[in-house]
């Protein structure tokens, strides 16, 4: 049965073919290989014949794991069960997070959801069980949050029933949102066909200062390259600032890339990602990462000369980044918050000149230096006795971030 868990000799396997498969492609592609390049033909199924044009070529690809979300993973666990395989080709985990709505508060919601899906749950846990899949169940947190934390590593390549699946490259993986079909294939053990993405760059220099976060750098690409700009394509980021950015504000950016229209987005694995996975107890796979970071970054010669290699690059100056704000109705509709009183007071734009409520969360905003964050300003806003006039959802991203804030005194300022 295969292990679900990424333990250290898997990983240590899937750097193996990652690197027998490097091998063989570099010599065939005949240029320098940036980071979406090794990640994505590092892992293909026959690296000595596969066509190798960006845009063009349709891949036959190997990942190394699957995740599925209770909605899609029900139907993809019922054909799965079609196939009559004892257990998944690769390590898989079903993830009950989609179902739960949020109305009222923790408790009142989860014992709701409970009582209205409880036969959905009672199905995904015990075909998890019959098949060797990981469940989740509801309550334990977020699919993407729970993945970061638990499953994924550098250099990986996941695939989720998810859009917002590219979580994970903030932790340097690529990972991808699929439909149910493609998930079922690669669990059965067939490869994943995927086309191989178009590579667009965005450089990033300078260091965020003030109020501005990780958050501000995808919202500004958004109005940049628009809702469709980034489709078909591997969105890229290089430079001395993506150092400067820890490893979950990484994930918001690479999560938000789907707004874009992007297969994945995806960092290169720095100091960041090795404090994360020390953090999260899988100090072993830092170390792995670490002797093997040269797979997990692009060529030299892309960094140096990066309109040679990337179909388009952006440039951020993060020193110059104000917070920003995008809608209503479009996530491209992007401006600097400085400029939204003026936005809201001209009456061609018809905006609504009050907020109506607030929510720190979802699988963008929901890790432990979101909350930390949040809980700063709330105490701020608590000394000078500034009270919220609206309504305030707080959602963290998962059970680990929700026990560790309650531990760190976190969840009380909130």
């Amino acid at each position: 049965m295969v292990v679900v868990d990424s333990t250290p000799e898997f990983v240590a396997n899937a750097y193996t073919i990652m690197r027998r498969n490097l091998e063989i492609v570099r010599p065939r592609l005949g240029r320098p290989m940036g980071l979406a390049d090794k990640l994505v033909l590092s892992h293909l199924d026959d690296p000595e014949n596969q066509e190798l044009e960006p845009g063009k070529s349709y891949l036959l690809a190997r990942p190394d794991r699957v995740i599925l979300q209770d909605v899609l993973g029900q139907t993809a666990m019922l054909v799965f069960m079609q196939t009559r395989r004892s257990s998944t080709a690769v390590p898989t985990s079903v993830h009950c997070d989609h179902l739960i709505q949020a109305r009222v508060g923790a408790d009142s919601d989860l014992s709701e959801s409970v009582a209205e899906n409880g036969e959905v749950y009672d199905f995904l846990r015990s075909a998890a069980a019959k098949f060797g899949v990981g469940f989740w169940g509801p309550g334990a947190g977020i699919l993407h949050q729970v993945n970061l934390e638990q499953y994924a590593f550098p250099g990986a390549m996941i695939i989720g029933t998810d859009s917002h699946t590219p979580n994970a490259g903030g932790l340097g993986a690529c990972s991808v949102g699929v439909g149910g079909a493609d998930a079922v294939e690669v669990m059965a053990g067939l490869p994943w066909e995927v086309l191989y993405p178009n590579r667009i760059g965005v450089k990033l220099t300078g260091r965020m200062s003030g109020w501005t976060a990780p958050k501000d750098i995808i919202l500004y690409l958004a109005g940049e390259l628009t809702v469709s700009g980034a489709t078909n394509s591997i969105i890229e980021y290089f430079g001395p600032g993506t150092e400067t950015i820890s490893c979950t504000g990484k994930a918001t950016i690479t999560n938000m890339g789907a707004e874009l229209g992007a297969t994945t987005s995806v960092f290169p694995y720095d100091e960041s990602m090795a404090r994360y996975l020390r953090s999260t107890r899988r100090g072993e796979l830092a170390e792995l990462a670490d002797q093997n970071r040269e797979m997990f970054r692009a060529d030299q010669e892309v960094l140096d000369h990066p309109e040679r290699h990337f179909d388009r690059v952006v440039e951020i100056n993060l020193s110059k980044l104000e917070p920003h704000m995008v809608g209503p109705h479009s996530p491209d509709l992007a401006r600097p918050i400085s400029e939204l009183a003026s936005q809201v007071k001209d009456p061609a734009n018809g905006f609504i000149d009050e907020i109506s409520t607030a929510l720190i969360g979802s699988c963008t905003n929901s890790s432990y230096e979101d909350m930390s964050r949040s809980a700063d300003v709330a105490e701020q806003a608590k000394a000078l006795g500034i009270s919220i006039a609206t309504s305030l959802m707080v959602t963290p991203g998962s059970e680990q971030v929700r026990a560790t804030i309650e531990r760190d005194g976190q969840l009380d300022s909130l």
